[in-house]
């Protein structure tokens, strides 16, 4: 068996685990730049706000309906789901996280009343975080991720438990479940099965297994039989990224070369840690420069470009000063830069890295870098820097940003006795 627990609205429940005064309110969290709609509370799905609304078009419906908006806090949010996420790991060997609000456990093995074993995650999650989640237990991932579904939509009946172990029940729920809404079918894929005469989960599983694999390849036919109760998606307990990108759209247009390669230097420094944090090496970097696409008094700009580096390293200082050599590159004056983004890929393990005759990483930048890494995770993120970046990691138009009550000890919640 296989559980599959989601958080319930997880950036609007992280909101309201230090603000108890915004629970039974309409919540929507924005993204970038406080550009659009990312996730909204239950209360703001009944007032027809859509995933992706322009947060400009909607201000009226905002003020109208006291509607709370919040920017994206990414530290807040990532540190709760981390928080979460250990203590669901305490009721699997096998976990897999699979975003920052999902995770599978594999329960095989386990004699346990499964309905019971998620009652008991979930009231453990909310007492030690605040966080409200639902989970779904089933004999395949695919079938818990249906389960998952129902546990969430109807929670007076399920107290956000719910179980998959009968073949009537496998099948009552896939008749119940919409095409397009099962796990892995895209839109694309949902318009051929429209077409053929699939309307819920269940047609689906009754196609030929022939079609299915013609229109939908390998993995709508792993997919199809998963849902048949057939175990085929096996859990992917690999952490390790294959590469690792930082990107963002700047709070306004830079036109000079030094606050472009700053947040050069920024982002491939972030990449850097995150690399480190996987004990890899790269071996290729790729950065892009964009200029802003809706100014229409400049031509639009797009220029990307792909080192490959003479030696494997994950030195931030080596990495930025790969990064700043190919800006020089790509870098043309009098133009309005918009967004830059930096991507680390081709990865080796740090520990069975064969070292090159000829060219190789600086061997005392690898106790720098440890060092460097544990003031900042000790202290404050970016305490230690290079000289080339500034103290701000992502410079964002955050209005409605609230504080990092659990990351930094500034913003820690003070109780008046």
């Amino acid at each position: 068996m296989y559980s599959l627990i989601d958080c319930n609205n997880f950036y609007a429940s992280c909101e309201r685990v230090f603000n108890p005064s915004l629970r039974n309110k309409p919540i929507v969290v924005l993204s970038n730049n406080d550009g659009c709609v990312i996730a909204r509370s239950n209360e703001a799905k009944k007032l027809g706000i859509p995933m992706g609304a322009p947060a400009f078009q909607y201000q009226s419906v905002f003020r109208r309906h006291d509607v709370k908006v919040f920017s994206a806090n990414f530290h807040l949010y990532g540190d709760m789901s981390h928080r979460v996420m250990n203590i669901l790991s305490n009721y699997s060997p096998v976990s897999e996280i699979y975003s920052i609000d999902e995770c599978f456990l594999s329960l095989h093995g386990m004699n346990i009343d499964h309905y019971k074993y998620g009652l008991d995650m979930v009231e453990k999650v909310i007492k030690w975080t605040g966080i409200p989640i639902s989970v779904g237990t089933a004999p395949t991932k695919a079938l818990a991720k249906v389960a998952n579904r129902i546990a969430k939509k109807f929670p007076q009946t399920t107290n956000g438990s719910y179980v998959i172990d009968s073949e009537e029940k496998r099948i009552k729920a896939l008749k119940w479940l919409p095409i397009e809404d099962v796990w892995g079918i895209g839109r694309q894929n949902a318009k051929k099965l429209f077409a053929q005469g699939v309307k819920k989960a269940y047609d689906f599983t009754e196609m030929p297994e022939s079609w299915v694999l013609k229109h939908m390849t390998i993995v709508g036919l792993r997919l199809q039989k998963d849902l048949k109760g057939i175990p085929s998606i096996d859990m992917e307990t690999e952490e390790k990224k294959q590469s690792i990108s930082t990107t963002r759209t700047f709070d306004r247009d830079y036109d000079n070369f030094e606050d472009v390669k700053e947040r050069v230097v920024a982002f491939t420094t972030l990449s850097a840690e995150k690399l480190r944090n996987q004990n890899s090496l790269c071996n290729v970097l790729n950065l892009f420069v964009e200029t802003n696409r809706f100014k229409e008094t400049e031509t639009y700009y797009y220029k990307s470009i792909q080192l490959k580096l003479p030696f494997s390293t994950s030195s931030t200082i080596e990495l930025v000063a790969f990064a700043v050599m190919g800006l020089k590159h790509i870098y043309h004056d009098h133009l309005h830069y918009k967004k830059v983004g930096v991507t680390l890929s081709h990865f080796v393990d740090a520990n069975c890295h064969q070292p090159s005759l000829f060219f190789n990483s600086d061997p005392k930048h690898k106790e720098l870098m440890r060092v460097i890494d544990k003031i900042n995770g000790t202290y404050q993120h970016n305490v230690v820097r290079l000289a080339g970046m500034d103290e701000k990691t992502f410079k964002m138009k955050q209005e409605h940003l609230s504080p990092a009550y659990t990351t930094n000890i500034n913003d820690v919640i003070e109780v008046n006795l």
